[in-house]
């Protein structure tokens, strides 16, 4: 096997016809802001007719489960697509697959899409063999010539790198990704793949999120979208709104050849598996919390964090103008006038009344004797307690 070994299968895949007649100028986002309705009632009435055709032995992937699940995740997907500008008109989006269940559903998501979606973008998988030992070489290339999908598979030796570079007791990822991602970045420009796919998702997101927040000392994650430093390749990652725990599932359903990573993977006390099981633990505790949490990387306040270069601290400058407002309240104690006079404050700031509804009365202003009776009509009528007569 060559280096880079492309892999065009003679089997075509079955683009749905559809994808045809759909105007390619209205452009990605203006597909997934629709209902889809009719596309889904299309693809349900298609699978409704396999299922009763193969009513005795149903697949896991012909259910109303999993067609509500791939939904879920086709939405997202979709969501993340528009609201991120990811995929556009004539794309060639490079999707790297390492057979784990994450790039595996990232791929058939896309694929998915690439069916229904008005506008024309072609996608390549893309695999690097890092040669680890006993890893399953023929695994992942049998997959997609099955599934009829164009890929190349990239072979360099990063794990001999890897464990020459890292010292004794350290994790393995940090060098390993920084080597695959270089390799990666390379090939994507020498195919001339505009868009780089990553099957990161919301928790890998978080998982960085706290990672950094823990031990870097920073406030950054993984962004949805992404332009490398030498700005010579666009990073995406469309499964950004998806959770982990509804990949999990429809991998299990789809039932994927997955490759487990034998290099970091079988390293103990990754902080990365500490923060994962603490984010788990949060969800099953508080369903929401995590949700919450992404919510609030999308919705940063600079000013309200101390970041300097980030926000102008040093040229905050007040901007008054002549109306005055008072102190709300009934009264107002000034102690050590004269200090105050030598400053300059006011020795007796006037009040204004806070709220009619709850402003204590003016008794001052009224004769003693109706101000008690007052008082005591007050008190009376707040301690009334009604009384029940028992039964006897």
């Amino acid at each position: 096997m060559t280096a880079a070994t492309l892999f065009t299968p003679n089997i075509a895949p079955s683009f749905d016809e559809m994808s045809d007649h759909m105007s390619s100028e209205t452009g990605f986002s203006s597909y997934v802001l629709e209902d889809d309705t009719d596309t889904e009632a299309k693809a349900s009435s298609n699978e409704d007719v396999v299922a009763e055709q193969a009513a005795d032995t149903q697949a896991p992937t012909e259910s109303a489960y999993f067609r509500k699940l791939q939904k879920k995740l086709r939405r997202q997907v979709s969501w993340a697509i528009r609201d991120f500008n990811m995929i556009e008109d004539g794309d060639v989006v490079m999707v790297c697959v390492s057979g784990g269940k994450d790039s595996y559903t990232l791929l058939d998501i896309l694929l998915l899409l690439k069916r229904i979606a008005p506008i024309h973008f072609d996608i390549v998988a893309v695999n690097l063999d890092q040669k680890q030992p006993g890893y399953p070489e023929d695994i992942l290339p049998a997959y997609l010539n099955e599934q009829g999908i164009a890929h190349y598979i990239l072979e360099k030796d990063t794990y001999s790198i890897v464990k020459s570079v890292v010292p004794e007791g350290k994790t393995y990822c940090s060098a390993c990704s920084r080597l695959r991602r270089g390799s990666l970045y390379g090939f994507a420009k020498q195919i001339g793949a505009t868009k780089i796919a990553l099957g990161h998702h919301r928790d890998d997101m978080l998982a960085t999120f706290f990672l950094n927040l823990f031990h870097g000392g920073a406030l950054k994650s993984m962004p949805p979208k992404l332009l490398s430093d030498d700005k010579q390749n666009m990073l995406i990652r469309p499964l950004a709104y998806v959770e982990e725990k509804d990949i999990i599932e429809y991998a299990k359903l789809k039932e994927f050849p997955i490759i487990p990573c034998n290099l970091c993977g079988s390293q103990t006390n990754l902080q990365r598996a500490i923060i994962n099981d603490m984010l788990r633990e949060w969800d099953d505790a508080h369903p929401q919390r995590l949700a919450s949490i992404f919510k609030a990387m999308q919705n940063v306040a600079p000013s309200q964090l101390a970041d300097r270069e980030l926000f102008d601290f040093e040229t905050l400058s007040l901007d008054r103008d002549n109306d005055e407002r008072l102190f709300e309240g009934d009264n107002i104690q000034a102690g050590q006038t004269d200090s105050l006079a030598d400053i300059g404050l006011p020795v007796s700031p006037r009040t204004q009344t806070f709220n009619p509804k709850f402003a204590s009365e003016k008794l001052h202003s009224v004769a003693p004797e109706l101000a008690a009776d007052s008082t005591s009509k007050s008190e009376r009528t707040a301690q009334k307690i009604p009384t029940i007569n028992p039964i006897i």
